[in-house]
């Protein structure tokens, strides 16, 4: 038997208890809740540094998916772009769905690859 069997305290970790709340953070680390930027509330892009929208680009491309069923602009009017919205679903309806289906699919590429931009200029935040 070892010792930490018996009470011991070898290769034990030490218990996790949380600092008191009066208990200052280090200066290196930012305030509790994290980084908040108030000129970009959901982030920056990556790369450009850009503030990042409120839509989402996976919402906004899955939504242009409908267009397989005929529901075509639906995302388009959740990103905000009401009249090309209203132009999808009027194409869709005059075409019998044809033109539903080919421009939702080349329009939800267009969502997820990053080609489209919200209303404000923004790029699209990942994520729901």
């Amino acid at each position: 038997m070892t010792e930490s069997q018996f009470g011991g305290t070898e290769g034990v970790p030490p218990p996790n208890y949380p600092p008191p709340s009066n208990y200052p953070l280090p200066p290196q680390y930012p305030a509790a809740g994290g980084y908040s930027d108030p000129s970009a509330p959901y982030g920056r892009h990556p790369i450009t540094g850009e503030p990042l929208s409120d839509k989402s680009k996976v919402v906004a491309g899955l939504l242009q998916l409908l267009g397989l069923l005929g529901l075509v602009g639906i995302g388009r009017i959740y990103l905000g772009y009401t009249g090309l919205g209203i132009a999808q679903l009027l194409v869709g309806l005059v075409t019998c769905g044809i033109g539903a289906v080919i421009w939702g699919i080349i329009d939800s590429i267009l969502i997820l690859t990053d080609k489209v931009r919200d209303p404000q200029g923004r790029p699209l935040r990942d994520g729901t």
